[in-house]
């Protein structure tokens, strides 16, 4: 398979990760624009994010139905539309409203982009082709930071969102060229019920716990808006082992290879969702650095996944699935937990080494975490296994953020200190704990899980 072609996905994806981040750098001066509280704008993050989770499980359905290549490049217009509609918003509900389009474009882009992929690779290729997908997802959020911040402060706040106009129909007019053609199959009737139920359960939670971890709204509100999204989603449960063709399916579950992947996959994102949110907090409220520099600090994250590209192939024949699982989340958890020891007089290196060998770690479980979930999954099945991956993820990383803003609040109460240095390190140590418990579920992953992907067998044999 030409590079070209996950390269070009991985673009989509990088523009996608970024812009969901690269916002809250500037959202002073976006507030200061349209005449809001920087606080009350939040609700544009948060309108993103419930795009996301009501559009994502319908998209396996639709590339299904119209055509994988088809579905990419609608995506990337809509995404492309959304970032116009949010550089020209004078209000918050224009703002809001062209977030959520944006959102809309972003919820097809990711699942769908999987899917040309499994559908395209073949086997021997697919870990390093999943590969060039993992690592935008890791630099986005780390490079989101420093360059909202250097384009806010040296142009305006609208070229955060024009900057996607001409990557969006570059990869529209390379996707045309490029892409595998991927045709339409037979679909069965869209389960209106069900895409209703699990839309508002996921928006629900993901609302909810957004609100919780960044109060734009009372904290009451996010936890009305949570509870109808957990009561939803058992209401979803009872119609999809009702229904014939539920838009998502639970029988995927059964297999222990998926479930183990996707359960012990989103322990682990929940823990490193919370590391974008506090390490730059910490750097700034806690050593007193400005939002450039932190964002140029935790930016080593970034360089440390784009190493995997080098190794995870390699590593992944060598070790198999679940050995390079487990050394990857026993690693990020300890990563992770030294932030527990950093102080103001941390030397900086040591921050950026940490930093670097957290990105190394998340990026080798995410490559392969990504990459198993379709490995035991039957081919017919790949939209489905592609909807339920986004959603997992989409609702790890909001439930990462609110853990983290729950501990810091916590750890302020109990020192009577807001956003004092014992809060980031009680939030550091909890979720290093919880990163480790990611391996109660990877552990039992049989040792062969995925060898005919991997290659593990056939390093073995040679």
């Amino acid at each position: 398979m030409p590079r070209i072609v996950p390269i070009i996905l991985a673009f989509a994806f990088f523009m996608e990760m970024m812009d969901s981040t690269v916002i809250a750098t500037s959202l002073p001066a976006i507030a200061g624009d349209i005449g809001v509280s920087p606080i009350t704008l939040k609700l544009a993050l948060t309108s993103y994010l419930v795009a996301l989770g009501v559009f994502i499980p319908i998209s396996g359905w639709m590339a299904d139905k119209f055509g994988a290549k088809n579905i990419f490049r609608i995506a990337l217009l809509v995404f492309v539309l959304g970032s116009v509609a949010c550089s020209m918003s004078s209000s918050l509900p224009e703002f809001v409203i062209a977030r959520f389009l944006q959102g809309i474009g972003g919820s097809m882009m990711t699942p769908v982009g999987r899917l040309v992929l499994v559908r395209a690779v073949p086997k021997s290729e697919f870990v390093s082709a999943m590969t060039w997908l993992t690592i935008p997802g890791l630099i986005g959020p780390m490079a989101g930071p420093p360059l909202g911040g250097f384009i806010t402060t040296y142009f305006t706040w609208h070229w955060i969102f024009l900057i996607n106009v001409p990557i969006g129909l570059l990869g529209i007019w390379l996707s045309s060229i490029y892409l595998p053609e991927v045709p339409p199959r037979e679909t069965p009737k869209l389960d209106w019920p069900g895409f209703f139920l699990s839309g508002i359960a996921a928006a629900g939670i993901v609302f909810g716990l957004s609100v919780i971890s960044l109060p734009a709204l009372p904290p009451v509100v996010g936890v009305a808006a949570t509870v109808l999204g957990v009561v939803t989603l058992v209401l979803y449960i009872r119609h999809a082992r009702r229904v014939p063709n539920p838009i998502l399916t639970l029988k995927l579950f059964r297999d222990p290879v998926f479930r183990l992947s996707i359960i012990g996959g989103t322990i682990f994102r929940v823990a490193n969702g919370a590391q974008p949110f506090l390490m730059p907090l910490m750097l700034q409220m806690g050593f007193g650095l400005n939002p450039f520099h932190s964002g140029l600090i935790t930016f080593a994250g970034a360089f440390g996944a784009m190493s995997t590209k080098f190794l995870a192939t390699r590593a992944l024949a060598a070790y198999g699935f679940r050995d390079t699982m487990v050394m990857a989340a026993a690693g990020g958890a300890a990563m992770i937990g030294i932030a527990v020891f950093f102080t103001p007089d941390t030397p900086i290196w040591l921050i950026i080494g940490s930093l670097y060998l957290a990105g190394f770690t998340r990026s080798f479980l995410f490559t392969s975490s990504n990459s198993l979930n379709f490995t035991s999954i039957a081919e017919s099945d790949a939209s489905q296994a592609t909807s339920i991956s986004s959603v997992f993820q989409q609702i790890a990383t909001a439930l990462g953020v609110a853990v983290a803003g729950l501990i810091l609040e916590t750890g302020g109460w109990w020192s009577g200190q807001t956003l004092s240095l014992f809060s980031f390190h009680l939030a550091f140590g909890v979720t290093a704990l919880l990163s480790a418990a990611s391996l109660f579920f990877i552990v039992p992953l049989p040792r062969d899980a995925g060898a005919d992907v991997s290659g593990h067998r056939a390093y073995q044999a040679g």
